[in-house]
């Protein structure tokens, strides 16, 4: 089992913005520290869920303060960008940090923030396929040439590269179980958000395509689960503070929604206690945190546990006492599962 850190850097408001920036820093200098895998964060415009609108500015920051830990968007939203920016962007961030870019991929699920840059929902599939295509084929050929319903370019001189080859490790956010098909044949890397059961479905479906497609399953991607936590020396102190931080990171996550008099097309419980429900928040002492991700972790079917140790109101202080508890105490008994 390795672990990961999703998060949305949504801002709670306690604290400016310099220095909402500099705690998320701090933390993924603690997320090394500890031994974590990867640190995924969201890409979001024009809403306090995600205050990273250009993830490579916040990454190219994270790529000096750290040296072992791996980094990335969950997601680029490929339909709002130009490919060849993206293309060279990506290839110097994968340079900057010698090679530690895990590179999501999707087309964004908001309407709202499509259409803020001019683009109908519908269209942003076909717009997404064309810049994943051409992408690629940027990152293996020294001259690029592509002719597409969206993007042109002709012998365009292609100067930089990625530390990995052919590119970086590619990942998804997943939610249906039905759609494991394309990121199984193309190899991706999976996280989810969802509940116990529908996480087992999605991981059982992507290894059941991976199979088919011929692979062994000895050489499975990541297949990841993201999971709030809280944890505190007290059940009470850790329910108490999961409570309060909970609601204003969904204050946040309807913000458009809200503002649009529209209802979001992913639902979320208004309290943390819906989503403890659920399974997909977690707060208490070490050991109670400990045990429910280790059954969670033995009924999903996952390789991957993901952590948000960072929403809401949220302190730093808060977040960095859940995350030394948790190398502490969980870390260790939770690797050993496969």
């Amino acid at each position: 089992m390795k672990f990961g850190i999703f998060d949305h850097m949504d801002f709670g408001g306690a604290e400016t913005l310099s220095e909402f920036y500099e705690n998320r820093l701090k933390l993924a200098e603690l997320y090394e520290e500890i031994g974590i895998h990867a640190c995924h964060i969201a890409e979001h415009h024009a809403t306090p869920l995600g205050m990273a609108p250009s993830p490579n500015v916040f990454l190219s920051g994270m790529a000096q303060r750290t040296r072992r830990l791996r980094f990335g968007p969950l997601v680029y939203c490929l339909p709002l960008y130009h490919p060849i920016r993206l293309l060279e962007e990506i290839c110097m961030l994968d340079q900057m940090s010698n090679g530690r870019l895990e590179m999501g991929i999707g087309r964004g699920i908001s309407p709202i923030e499509l259409g803020y840059y001019g683009l109908e929902f519908e269209e942003g599939r076909a717009i997404y396929q064309e810049t994943f295509d051409l992408i690629k084929q940027g990152f293996s050929n020294e001259t690029l040439t592509y002719e597409g319903e969206h993007f042109k370019v002709r012998g365009m001189p292609i100067l930089l590269s990625p530390v990995q080859k052919p590119y970086p490790p590619l990942w998804y956010g997943l939610a249906d179980p039905t759609a494991t098909a394309w990121p199984a044949q193309n190899g991706l890397n999976l996280i989810t958000n969802q509940p116990i059961e529908q996480v087992l479905e999605i991981t059982t479906n992507y290894k059941k395509e991976w199979a088919v497609c011929g692979r062994a399953a000895d050489q499975l991607p990541l297949l990841g689960m993201a999971r709030y936590l809280v944890i505190a020396e007290s059940e009470k102190v850790a329910l108490e503070t999961a409570r309060r931080a909970y609601p204003i990171w969904r204050k946040s996550f309807t913000a458009l929604w809200d503002m649009h008099g529209k209802v979001p097309s992913i639902h979320y419980s208004e309290t943390f206690d819906g989503i403890k429900e659920t399974g997909q928040g977690i707060a208490g002492t070490p050991v109670q945190v400990r045990d429910e991700i280790i059954s969670q972790c033995e009924k999903s079917g996952i390789n991957y546990f993901v952590c948000r140790f960072a929403f809401g109101d949220l302190t730093f202080e808060e977040s960095s006492r859940s995350i030394e508890l948790f190398a502490e105490h969980v870390m260790p008994e939770v690797s050993g599962i496969s």
